[in-house]
């Protein structure tokens, strides 16, 4: 989507169904997408997804499988 040039900034996001992903820094956030904290270089936030995102499912599914 984006290239990865080595010197842009990205920040990482999470839309409402508790999935993540990175985004330019300074761009505005597409509708239903937030900051999760992080940003740095394109590794350093995925990085940062690996670790905040163990599971993949979406929340509404995660939330049907609960009950």
């Amino acid at each position: 989507m984006f290239e990865d040039t080595g010197d842009r900034t990205y920040e990482v996001v999470r839309n409402s169904e508790e999935q993540y992903s990175v985004w330019p820094a300074g761009r505005t956030l597409p509708a239903g997408w937030e900051r999760a904290g992080g940003s740095g270089s394109k590794a350093h936030c995925l990085a940062l997804i690996d670790q905040l995102w163990s599971d993949l499912r979406p929340k509404s599914v995660r939330e049907r499988a609960a009950r």
